[in-house]
């Protein structure tokens, strides 16, 4: 029955990855609640080794229908496998304590912001040519990649705001490229986490089966529904994942 239960909501949360990220929200507590006794880096091991085939396959998806800025996107997806090993092994050495409980407020400005700004989004005007949106988007992906791999509620959600305001892409186009820069960061997450005996791989491959299917879903809804559905689908994700954050950072 738990395995089951944690399949579903694998497969949910491949949906919610693959059109805006966010899909750890449903996940890590699903299998916190699943597996009281289990040791928090297995289960988040295991959260990683399910939602990163979710994100290959979302982001095979997208590349068959949008353009993608792959030379761009190698050098962000080098930095964010960098810095999401570094941020992975900082957290060996420090607390993510107080980034903990900063987050939300950070989240409610950029809720705040996205709201403010009905536009935001919507229409897809790159603002930087080759050279300069190679810079930027490789910037990006190496501070997200960090905190990625130190602290990673939100990071999905994070590339496609940054995308969308740094870069002037869509909420459709920045969704997509962030599924490339994520499955970097989660990568090297995996490979760490594995190497030390953190991933429950008998758990792991039906959970990233079921994200697999959820995750196709997902991509091929926001590819249907284009920028406008992703975007409400971001606002409502964003607002979950500042609750779900406040009331672990503040009210626990």
């Amino acid at each position: 029955m738990d395995i089951l239960l944690v399949s579903l909501m694998s497969a949910l949360a491949g949906f919610v990855d693959a059109v805006v990220g966010g899909g750890g929200l449903i996940l890590v507590p699903t299998l916190f609640a699943a597996y009281p006794m289990a040791p928090p880096a297995s289960l988040l091991g295991t959260n990683k080794s399910a939602s990163i085939w979710g994100t290959v396959f979302a982001a095979w998806q997208y590349n068959r229908r949008v353009q993608l800025a792959w030379k761009a996107l190698l050098w962000a997806s080098l930095l964010a496998f960098m810095g999401s090993w570094a941020g992975a092994y900082v957290l060996t050495l420090v607390s993510p304590h107080y980034l903990r409980q900063a987050l939300p407020a950070v989240l409610i400005a950029l809720l705040g912001y996205t709201l403010w700004n009905k536009q935001l989004g919507h229409d897809h005007a790159p603002r930087f040519h080759a050279r300069q949106q190679a810079i930027y988007m490789a910037m990006i992906g190496g501070v997200i990649g960090f905190y990625d791999g130190f602290f990673g509620p939100g990071t999905g959600s994070f590339l496609v705001f940054l995308l969308v305001r740094v870069l002037g892409f869509d909420f459709l186009q920045a969704s997509a490229h962030s599924k490339v820069m994520n499955f970097s960061s989660n990568l090297a997450a995996v490979l760490l986490l594995s190497w030390q005996g953190h991933v429950w791989w008998h758990i792991g491959i039906p959970l990233a089966l079921a994200n697999v299917v959820g995750s196709l879903f997902g991509s091929r809804m926001a590819l249907r529904h284009g920028a406008v559905f992703v975007r409400w689908l971001f606002i409502v994700v964003v607002a979950a994942l500042t609750l779900k954050t406040a009331r672990d950072a503040w009210w626990l």
